[in-house]
């Protein structure tokens, strides 16, 4: 067998398609789980369940994803190309924007995210997270982090050093749990607690800025 590897969007798969056609047949298939995730819960991510429900066939799927935690994997990695797809647009933005609240900015934009993402949401709050999957999002988050500091010297908030990269990391599991914590309680989110999220992060971001000699956040 051969060994997996992962395409441009970071999807670890047991081979990459080459042909454009093959690849709209992979993210139709990644399309049709994304549906029996929401519809079924993660125990229905079946090989035979998701090629059923993308119309192709068992042996086709089976060519890149042969099974449940594959396609577990897969989608999560498209969801984690999603988020940090948004988090550069961010960092772009900080180059030219000056935000009032960029807590609040950053927040919101992500609540925005998991309220359309029922798959994503699905996923996380479900049971099957696989190991693999679970060492790609603390990867995922460690990319995160670094997004969050790059936004903060786009911003002039902050001075580049290693405890503002370790201070950032702890930021954004914070407020990733947070986030996580609103969504459970609510599928809209509890707009009380991302509130709370966002007094938080002002406050510890303030203090980030205010030991390197910075203004506040």
């Amino acid at each position: 067998m051969s060994e997996p590897t992962a395409d441009e969007t970071g999807v670890v798969l047991r081979r990459t398609p080459q042909q454009a056609r093959s690849k709209a047949r992979l993210a139709r298939v990644l399309k049709a789980a994304e549906r029996v995730l929401v519809a079924e819960g993660v125990q229905a991510l079946t090989t035979t369940r998701v090629a059923a429900e993308a119309k192709v066939s068992v042996g086709s799927l089976y060519q890149y994803l042969p099974d449940r935690d594959a396609i577990i994997d897969a989608l999560a990695a498209t969801y984690f190309s999603q988020l940090e797809a948004v988090m550069e647009e961010f960092v772009r933005g900080a180059a030219t924007e000056r935000w009032p609240d960029p807590v609040g900015v950053l927040i919101d934009t992500y609540a925005g995210l998991y309220r359309a993402e029922e798959g994503f949401r699905a996923l996380w709050f479900g049971s099957g997270l696989t190991d693999r999957t679970r060492e790609a999002d603390r990867e995922h988050k460690r990319r995160m982090a670094d997004g969050v500091r790059r936004v903060l010297l786009a911003l002039g908030i902050a001075g580049d050093s290693e405890g503002l990269g370790r201070a950032c990391h702890a930021a954004l599991l914070a407020a990733d749990a947070l986030a996580q914590e609103a969504f459970r309680r609510d599928a809209g989110g509890d707009t009380a607690l991302l509130e709370e999220a966002k007094v938080m992060l002002r406050g510890y971001l303030t203090a980030i800025a205010g030991r390197q000699g910075h203004g506040g956040a």
